[in-house]
């Protein structure tokens, strides 16, 4: 019961901060949808920059199992940090998704609650129409972007895989080993690849939908 109350509390205290920092912003003149479009741009930078890394990993495991003589030692470590700067990278992405998720249902309950203030017919209409537009837009976005996400976790489990088994097998035999998986991998990065494109493509839609007129 005690850790649903911290629990409890520390939601309160986040979401009184999110609150607070989005009245500071708008108090200097950067409303809601300014940040909710610069989040989306961030989000957008993110993945294009983890499908670089991710390809870039994929590349480096090629190179490996074609590897022949040498130091293997040396091998493991480029093999390793690829794995990390991809760890990394899929947190940045996931990182992206939470903030904007954060800004948009911040968002979305104030255009709804000014949607209410409106005295014309007409103009509350038009309101709650492109309301409705945006989080449509938004929705099929958000998905997007998790899909892309949840494609990264099985190629960064087969990453850290044979980062481990090259480390504990430093011999010719572990990069034949290495081999079969490497068909694996290369299909789910293409998949991931696929899937980041989709959603980098909706983002830069959903862009265009919150650019002024």
């Amino acid at each position: 019961m005690a850790k649903l109350y911290s629990t409890i509390i520390m939601l309160v205290l986040l979401v009184g901060c999110q609150s607070a920092y989005y009245s500071a912003m708008e108090k200097v003149g950067v409303h809601k949808r300014d940040i909710m479009l610069n989040r989306v741009e961030s989000a957008q930078v993110a993945q294009q920059d983890a499908q670089q890394q991710f390809t870039s990993a994929l590349e480096q495991l090629s190179q490996l199992i074609s590897y022949e003589g040498g130091d293997l030692a040396a091998q493991y470590e480029l093999i390793n940090d690829q794995y990390e700067a991809s760890e990394s990278s899929a947190q940045e992405v996931a990182s992206r998704i939470a903030a904007i998720e954060s800004v948009a249902d911040a968002l979305f309950d104030e255009w709804n609650d000014e949607i209410q203030q409106y005295s014309s017919n007409n103009l509350k209409q038009q309101s709650q129409q492109k309301l409705k537009k945006t989080q449509r837009n938004y929705q099929s976005l958000i998905k997007s972007m998790h899909r892309a996400k949840d494609r990264m976790a099985p190629v960064l489990s087969a990453l850290k895989d044979n980062s481990l088994y090259l480390k504990h097998n430093l011999n010719a035999q572990a990069i034949g080993a290495l081999q079969g998986e490497y068909k694996t991998i290369k299909r789910d990065v293409e998949s991931l690849v696929a899937e980041m494109n989709k959603a980098i493509e909706q983002s830069q839609q959903f862009i265009d939908l919150l650019q002024p007129e």
